[in-house]
């Protein structure tokens, strides 16, 4: 599952105040939000600081960029953010919003009548007709239900037991829960708890932005982003969260970047034009 989180901006003074508008990303979509009071919980000013101090290239590219951002809802429930992010998977943004809030109006009571999301136990009763109905996938249906089995259980952390845990245990937890890959408990450290030094390297839209940045015709493997990103710690988030910028920022020319073809592919297109050589 890839996903981009671009705050659609253009380099054109006459439309930048229109485009610097921030986006909350969860799957493959873009929501525009207002900005908000800083609900993350380090220096983004000092990280910024720290990164432009080490890395030429990429101060370069904040210097063309809106400030760093996060738009964190602070009632939201890890529960709530996996179940947005499941929903939203591998789908447009605008047909995942649309889901959503129809999975949100199944809630009963006052959490359905403000728009939250069903309780763990509502959505176990749910009959999968109604969900599919919502315009769930059986797949998604399935995750869905162990997402609120799971929660119930008390696998899927509160809030409270989530911000006293590590990254690493985090991730080790949550991908227990079925449709959960490391990628979707990354976009949950980032975009629900506000972690400083998280480094998506799976992530199409980081890759895409790492590349142009730094000039690269291909996207770059996972391990080499790893590494280049060591450069960035303490706020490896903060450096993605530019590289999700670089991608909208590049626009268009952002299409140029592909990914390089499989280790078999390559070999057998070799192969191929090898043979046609012989017979030429």
């Amino acid at each position: 599952m890839n996903a981009t989180a671009n705050p659609v901006e253009a380099a054109a003074n006459a439309t930048a105040a229109a485009a610097e508008v921030p986006t909350k990303v969860l799957g493959s979509v873009e929501v525009d939000i207002a900005p908000a009071a800083q609900l993350w919980a380090f220096d983004h000013k000092a990280a910024i600081e720290h990164i432009t101090r080490n890395d030429a290239r990429l101060a370069r590219l904040i210097a063309k960029c809106v400030e760093f951002r996060l738009n964190i809802e602070p009632e939201q429930s890890p529960y709530e953010a996996l179940l947005e992010a499941i929903v939203y998977q591998s789908i447009s943004g605008k047909a995942a919003a649309t889901i959503f809030a129809r999975v949100k109006s199944l809630g009963s009571g006052a959490l359905g009548a403000n728009g939250r999301c069903p309780t763990p136990q509502e959505i176990l009763k749910l009959r999968k007709s109604v969900l599919r109905k919502a315009g769930l996938s059986f797949a998604k249906i399935a995750a869905t239900k162990d997402l609120a089995q799971k929660t119930i259980e008390g696998i899927v952390p509160t809030l409270e037991d989530a911000e006293k845990m590590s990254d690493e245990e985090l991730v080790a937890r949550l991908i227990s829960v079925r449709g959960i890959g490391a990628w979707t408990v990354e976009m949950f450290l980032i975009f629900r708890l506000g972690r400083p030094d998280v480094l998506p390297i799976h992530d199409y839209g980081v890759q895409k932005g790492f590349a142009l940045t730094y000039g690269k015709r291909k996207i770059p493997k996972p391990r080499e982003l790893a590494k280049f990103g060591e450069r960035w710690r303490p706020y490896r988030t903060v450096a993605s969260w530019y590289m999700w910028r670089a991608v909208a920022l590049a626009g268009k020319d952002a299409r140029k970047i592909r990914k390089a073809p499989a280790k078999n592919a390559a070999k057998r297109l070799a192969l191929k034009n090898g043979s046609k050589r012989k017979r030429e």
